[in-house]
């Protein structure tokens, strides 16, 4: 039976953290009555009162001052790149691969700043000139708007540089910024191409429109411009980017929801008095008041007063978990009926809350291996594009109509290329599905194990804790004397009550909650492997296997030993008392199969796998389990040792093996293994092997898990699929190809928006998962 262990955070002496002068030439000594308040930065171990919100030292006796340890140091604030992970900064920019905004790695709520604010900012800056250039240009294809038949001369162009130049420069030096760093970096992207394009079209728009007579007139017209295309391109781009920071944040709401779950103040208790402080105030140690209704706010232990607590938003189950005296509450769940003192033990980022939002956090930002895919491709067609570009610039110059065509086509080619959908097609998919797998219980650690949970032959699952509940509970008590059931656990109970056996509490417990008198025992002894004994009222009693009892001299009848081998081969474990030389009779313990086992077995099973159980229970115990379950391989007696050799076993014959558990004998197979899957019940060594993490430790959560890897990595293919047949059929039609046939051309101002809604499908497609059960 595994317990789940909870680790206090270690405390460091001052002396640890800021080195310290002697005072008056003694040496250092700490008077134990100083206690730095907790809003104390630093303090005086020498001078009581002596405070300080930043190091130095003490003016009372020139100490350094030392840090409070119930401080944290401000962490500084690490950005990074939601499609390349690998770069970091220490400040915000652009990633020097992709040219995309950086991101704080840090989950912070929602406001209106960063790259959305920025990008809105710029949209109404680029958007009504790029309108009114459409207006000016466009209106050409309509008799009454045709505007060069009523501007004189050079009017028309310049009014189109004028409201095309704050467009590019203003609004879009973004562009040519990120441009020139992808040059710098030597990784081009995205905004190689859409800078050349926009600054090819651009330039030769106004040496056009400065001298014409260097370039050919076009149908009686002038030399043509395409100072439209460069705007409104520049806009498309400006919108696609605001459309993407929109969807980014759309793909974060998961981990944004986990956040809004946390409560903003505390209620601490200092000497009697109650005062209601932020969050951020509270300290390891602290006391605090929880009323009924209200959200706990740390990770703690109740110390006085009982209630029963709603932690759904961390198992999924709605039924209420009783809480009194010494068990432990979690920060974020809801007091219902009871007031109840606690004291805080995790704070901060050490609450368990805070955890599981960072490591969502993390695993949305880690990569799949799949992404090597579009990181490859990515490396070699934005180089491709710009000779497709070259060649379609050549071509239409060497065998069609002039230079206007050939800008014209060579312009669409840069644009409608942009790799940003297949840059997205895999980040935007592993966002969303972590976050919806967080929704519901599932933390995946990182991206490579959803995607290796998509190949899974074989799921491996431990017994006790997974399949089962792990709280062994008492099922039957047969006795040799009519109505002596209270008496025989009464007696049993007093011994186990001085046992550390697992199954030991489970007979207490009974005994406890039938209010049974428990006698002293005086000579207790435990017989390793075979049970205790002591003598009860000058009676000695012996309590243990059958086995055990029969060397020393205990007889038992062959009927009352088939009615206790009938329960065996039920998965129950029989625990036999006697008094004297006498049978008393004996109690039937099991550790019952959790509620949503089974159609949890059915459905894997449906999904193709073959289930496995290892367990260091006996073997009629596990064949038990297995035989009810329908498990298709049953391995009893095993050490954790024996359990890392199955896992490698079956990799070796080319099984790829996830495994399933919850206690610290599940760690190394748990590593070892393709996939590990702990359950958050389980021991913070067994958790902090795995990749997968359900918050409610039962195998639909398994189900879930392996239903999200598939949902994940199909929406995966499907967005590289978009991406690649958009590129595929997107730069044949821009370079012209078509033309001969068809007569089918793709302006530049098309071609940007194709280029806008394509990253657009994309993050659509992507977002999708979160409406997938």
């Amino acid at each position: 039976m595994s317990e789940h262990n909870h680790h206090h955070a270690a405390k460091k002496s001052c002396c640890q953290v800021e080195p310290v002068k002697p005072c008056c030439g003694g040496g250092h000594h700490h008077d134990p009555d100083v206690k730095p308040t907790a809003g104390a930065k630093f303090f005086c171990p020498m001078c009581p009162g002596v405070e300080s919100d930043r190091p130095g030292d003490c003016p009372k006796c020139g100490m350094a001052l030392e840090r409070n340890p119930a401080t944290a140091p401000a962490e500084k604030t690490v950005y990074t790149c939601p499609m390349h992970p690998e770069i970091e900064r220490d400040e915000p920019g652009d990633c020097p691969i992709c040219g995309m905004a950086l991101e704080p790695k840090t989950v912070l709520m929602p406001d209106d700043g960063g790259d959305l604010e920025r990008m809105r900012k710029k949209l109404w800056i680029a958007g009504p000139p790029a309108l009114a250039l459409l207006f000016l240009t466009m209106g050409e294809m309509v008799p009454f708007l045709r505007m060069r038949e009523w501007l004189p001369g050079n009017l028309s162009g310049g009014m189109q540089m004028v409201l095309a130049t704050p467009v590019v420069w203003a609004a879009g030096d973004f562009i040519f910024t990120r441009a020139w760093h992808s040059l710098r970096n030597r990784s081009l992207n995205m905004f190689t191409l859409i800078a050349l394009g926009v600054g090819a079209a651009y330039l030769y728009s106004v040496v056009a429109l400065a001298m014409p007579g260097l370039f050919p007139h076009t149908h009686g017209h002038g030399t043509p411009l395409y100072f439209e295309a460069a705007a409104v391109v520049t806009a498309l781009v400006i919108l696609g980017q605001w459309l993407e920071a929109r969807a980014r944040g759309k793909t974060g709401e998961a981990v944004q929801a986990l956040l809004q779950l946390a409560a903003k103040t505390a209620r601490r208790v200092v000497d009697g008095n109650e005062q209601d402080v932020s969050l951020e105030d509270v300290r390891i140690g602290d006391v605090l008041r929880v009323r009924p209704g209200e959200k706990i706010p740390v990770d703690g232990v109740i110390t006085e007063g009982a209630s029963t607590v709603d932690e759904s938003m961390i198992t999924g189950e709605s039924m209420p978990v009783a809480k009194k005296g010494g068990d432990p509450v979690t920060g974020a769940t809801i007091n219902q009926t009871g007031a109840f003192l606690m004291t805080a033990e995790r704070v901060g980022s050490e609450t368990l809350l805070s955890r599981i939002v960072q490591m969502v956090a993390e695993a949305q930002r880690s990569r799949a291996p799949i992404q090597r895919l579009a990181d490859q491709v990515s490396g070699w067609f934005v180089p491709a594009v710009v000779v497709a570009a070259i060649l379609t610039f050549a071509s239409w110059m060497l065998w069609g109509p002039g230079l206007a065509l050939a800008i014209s086509c060579a312009v669409a080619v840069l644009v409608i290329a942009c790799p940003c959908a297949l840059g997205l097609a895999t980040p935007m998919s592993i966002m969303v599905g972590i976050g919806r797998g967080a929704r519901n219980g599932v933390l995946v650690r990182d991206a490579a194990s959803l995607e290796r949970a998509e190949k899974i032959t074989h799921l491996v699952t431990d017994k006790t804790g997974t399949l089962t509940e792990g709280r062994p509970v008492v099922r039957e008590i047969v006795t040799t004397q009519a109505d002596e059931e209270d008496h025989v656990l009464a007696i049993a109970a007093a011994l186990e009550r001085l046992s550390e056996h697992p199954l030991a509490h489970a007979i207490v417990s009974r005994a406890e909650v039938k209010q049974l008198s428990i006698s002293k025992v005086e000579g207790f002894q435990s017989v390793t492997g075979a049970g205790v004994l002591g003598k009860i009222g000058g009676v000695l009693v012996r309590v243990g296997s059958r086995s055990w009892l029969e060397s020393e001299g205990v007889g038992i009848h062959p009927a009352m030993v088939d009615q206790a081998r009938a329960l065996q081969e039920k998965a129950h474990t029989v625990i036999w008392i006697s008094e004297s030389d006498s049978v008393s009779g004996y109690i039937a313990v099991a550790d019952p199969i959790k509620n949503s086992t089974p159609a949890a077995v059915g459905k894997l099973h449906a999904m193709g796998l073959k289930l496995v159980m290892l367990t260091g229970d006996n073997p009629q115990t596990a064949q038990a389990v297995g035989r009810e379950l329908g498990i298709d391989d049953v391995r009893a007696e095993l050490t954790p040792a024996a359990k890392l050799g199955i896992i490698r076993e079956l990799k070796a014959a080319g099984a790829v093996v996830a495994m399933a558990g919850d206690g610290i004998n599940d760690a190394p197979a748990l590593a070892e293994a393709d996939v590990g899957i702990a359950m958050g019940t389980g021991t913070d060594a067994a958790i902090q092997s795995a990749g997968i993490i359900l918050a409610k430790g039962d195998l639909l959560g398994i189900v879930r898990a392996l239903e999200l890897s598939r949902d994940v990595m199909r929406n995966i293919r499907q967005n590289l699929f978009f991406a690649f047949i958009y590129n595929a059929l997107g730069v044949p039609l821009a370079a012209g190809l078509f033309y001969p046939i068809s007569g089918w051309l793709l302006n530049p101002m098309i071609a940007g928006a194709a280029m806008a809604l394509s990253s657009v499908s994309v993050i659509t497609n992507a977002l999708r998962l979160r409406r997938e059960n």
